[in-house]
């Protein structure tokens, strides 16, 4: 009476090979994208004033002002020079008077940022050359080279010491 319904069995489908295309698809992904990658300027920041700092007196013979004007015009102490130039000149500076040296970097609003970031690259270069020479000198081996402390000494060496004033508006045009 009752009749006894076949049930077929129902195809399952292979899925064991989705977990491996899945992952090459990612590795494929990951390797053909590019990420981008923020540059930045390697800086340390000075620490937090506490009660006992006193504030460093520094003279005016001592500060090397370099200014970029709203036409990307580099001038160090009223002279005009290339980034190269002013390179060269820093690291004359630097090395006649190290310990109380202040590099001041004034900049106007319309300056563009591939001027400024020359005049930090141009400052850069001439404290990684003199660090890099003194090295030499000391340790017998490039700056790169030395240890945290021969580094340490190095730079207490040769201290950065820049000052960035606020970027100021045209000329004329009053801040």
């Amino acid at each position: 009476m009752f009749r006894r319904r076949h049930s077929e069995p129902v195809q399952e489908l292979n899925t064991s090979s989705t977990a491996d295309i899945s992952f090459m698809l990612l590795i494929f992904f990951l390797v053909t994208s590019s990420m981008d990658t923020d540059k930045g300027i390697m800086r340390q920041l000075p620490p937090l004033p506490d009660d006992k700092q006193q504030p460093m007196d520094v003279k005016q013979d001592h500060v090397m002002i370099i200014r970029l004007d709203a036409k990307d015009n580099l001038s160090l102490d009223g002279t005009l020079l290339s980034d190269i130039q002013l390179t060269e000149e820093l690291k004359h500076r630097i090395e006649a008077d190290r310990l109380e040296h202040v590099i001041s970097i004034e900049t106007c609003r319309e300056t563009s940022y591939e001027a400024y970031f020359h005049v930090q690259n141009a400052v850069v270069r001439a404290y990684g050359s003199l660090r890099d020479a003194r090295a030499r000198q000391l340790c017998g081996k490039p700056y790169s080279r030395c240890s945290a402390d021969e580094r340490e000494d190095v730079d207490h060496y040769y201290p950065q010491r820049i000052s960035e004033a606020p970027p100021k508006q045209k000329e004329g045009g009053g801040q």
